[in-house]
């Protein structure tokens, strides 16, 4: 069972940046891919991007390309950067690990709880 950990949320004010990290329990954590959700709320789980098992393939939401950066090494963390926040980015942001599948998809094996991050002015 692989247990994540995210960390690095908080106020952001208008405009700002912030570097989100997800820390496993495992060391074989390389072989998994790696993505990133968040959810407002009253809202769905909706994808934010995800980086897969060797770092070839970064797909990300309209919403956040042009102002995201998400890295990995092959320990056990992964990072998710957002530069120029919005409000309507106020969310909880997950993290989640699969070892196969789409990394797209939402049916990851194992998610973080989960790290909040409020953007306001």
């Amino acid at each position: 069972q692989v247990q994540l950990v995210e960390s690095g949320g908080g106020w952001v004010q208008t405009g700002g940046s912030l570097r989100l990290s997800c820390t496993a329990s495992e060391r074989t954590f390389g072989t998994y891919a790696m993505g990133w959700f968040r959810q407002a709320p009253g809202k769905d789980r909706e994808f934010v991007a995800a980086i897969s098992e060797y770092g070839h393939d970064t797909p990300a939401a309209d919403f956040v390309r042009g102002r995201l950066d998400i890295s990995r090494d092959y320990a056990n963390t992964a990072s998710l950067a957002i530069s120029d926040l919005k409000p309507e980015d106020t969310a909880t942001y997950y993290c989640a690990a699969r070892r196969t599948g789409n990394i797209v998809d939402y049916d990851y094996e194992y998610w973080g709880l989960g790290t909040q991050v409020t953007v306001s002015s």
